[in-house]
């Protein structure tokens, strides 16, 4: 299957600590929009923290497509919200 992590920027996709801070970043945004900032941040430091120690190179791609997927869905959503235009077949 192939990474999802080619929609995102190479120097993003490609290190951890960069994709860390970006889905904490998006975290921060949407809980001040939801006034739940700390919630919103901290399940993503749990999701982190939780397969810190991971050394399978296949489990750890496998989460950060998972993450990559997120902060994507995450962008449409907001592009779809900005323009009021549906990117996705699913209505």
């Amino acid at each position: 299957m192939p990474s999802l992590q080619t929609a995102l920027p190479p120097e993003l996709a490609n290190n951890a600590i960069r994709l860390y801070r970006e889905c904490l970043r998006r975290a921060r945004f949407i809980g001040q929009r939801q006034n739940n900032t700390e919630l919103v941040v901290d399940m993503v430091r749990q999701q982190f923290k939780k397969n810190m120690r991971e050394t399978d190179p296949e489990k750890i791609q496998k989460m950060k497509d998972d993450a990559a997927r997120g902060l994507i869905n995450h962008m449409l959503f907001e592009s779809e919200k900005m323009s009021g235009r549906k990117f996705s077949n699913n209505a």
